[in-house]
C-alpha cells in the first residue's frame, strides 16, 4: 500500500538531473514517507508475521531507490516491528501471545501511575500545554478505521500523550522505561476497536483534569483506570478478531 504523499507508479522520485541531490529536509521527508508506508504493510498484514521483508521489492513497489528502504527498516527495527537476522535479511516480527500482552500491560500498570502522579506535582505549564494541546488534537483525528493509515495519526498522538506525560514526571529513567513500554505495543499489531477512540479520549481527558488541579493520587487512580480499561478492550479484541 503507497502512501498518498509517495509517487505513483509511473514517476520516480529521484530527480530528472541526478546531480541535482535532494536536500537534507527533503530527504528526511522521504524516509519518513517510506517508513509509514512500510509500517502500514506490517500493521495491516500486507507483510505477514514472520515473513521476509525484502529491500528491493519493497523498493520497486514504492518507485524508490533502496537507500531510504533500509533507513525504514532500521527504524522499524527498532519499533519491534521487524527483525533483522545475520545471513536472513529482515523478516516481520511473529505476534506476540495474549499472556506477553498481559505481561506488558501488567508493566505499564507498574509505571504508569506513579509517573502520573510524579507529574501532577512536577509538570512545567509549558508540559501541562502540551498534554492540553495533544488530547484537544486526538480530538479531531479518527479513533479507528479499518486501515492503519485511518487511525495512525489518532496512535502517534495517543503515544505521545503518555510519553510527555512521563516525561513531567521529572524522572528521566522512569521516563524512558515507559517510552520503550509503549512502544512495545506496535509488536502486537494492536488494530483499531470500534468506538475505542472515543474512550480513550475522555479517559485521557480525566487525567489531564486531575494534572491540572495537581492531585497526584487522582491522577494515578485515573492513569490505573484507563490502562485497565485499555487492556480490557484488548482482551475483547483478542477473543472476537476483527475482519481486517
Amino acid at each position: 500500500m503507497l502512501s498518498e504523499d509517495l509517487p505513483g507508479p509511473r514517476h520516480r522520485v529521484e530527480p530528472a538531473d541526478r546531480s541535482a541531490r535532494p536536500t537534507s529536509p527533503q530527504r528526511q521527508a522521504l524516509a519518513d514517507r517510506v517508513y509509514e508506508s512500510i509500517k502500514a504493510m506490517v500493521m495491516d498484514h500486507e507483510i505477514a508475521p514472520g515473513a521476509r521483508v525484502g529491500i528491493e521489492a519493497l523498493s520497486r513497489d514504492l518507485q524508490v531507490s533502496p537507500t531510504p528502504v533500509r533507513e525504514a527498516l532500521a527504524r522499524l527495527e527498532s519499533d519491534g516491528l521487524v527483525v533483522k537476522r545475520s545471513q536472513a535479511g529482515y523478516r516481520a516480527t511473529e505476534l506476540l501471545t495474549p499472556q506477553d500482552l498481559e505481561e506488558l500491560f501488567e508493566m505499564r500498570l507498574l509505571l504508569e501511575p506513579k509517573a502520573a502522579a510524579l507529574a501532577a506535582g512536577n509538570a512545567s505549564e509549558e508540559q501541562l500545554d502540551q498534554l492540553e494541546q495533544i488530547v484537544e488534537d486526538m480530538r479531531f483525528r479518527p479513533g479507528s478505521g479499518s486501515r492503519y493509515a485511518e487511525y495512525r495519526e489518532f496512535a502517534v498522538l495517543d503515544q505521545r500523550f503518555h510519553n510527555t506525560l512521563a516525561e513531567a514526571a521529572g524522572r528521566p529513567l522512569l521516563a524512558d522505561a515507559v517510552e520503550r513500554l509503549h512502544s512495545h505495543l506496535h509488536i502486537f499489531r494492536l488494530s483499531s476497536i470500534p468506538g475505542a477512540g472515543e474512550q480513550t479520549l475522555a479517559e485521557h481527558e480525566r487525567i489531564v483534569r486531575a494534572v491540572l488541579r495537581r492531585i497526584p493520587d487522582r491522577t494515578a487512580e485515573a492513569m490505573t483506570e484507563h490502562l485497565e480499561r485499555s487492556l480490557e478492550r484488548q482482551r475483547s479484541r483478542q477473543e472476537t478478531p476483527s475482519s481486517g
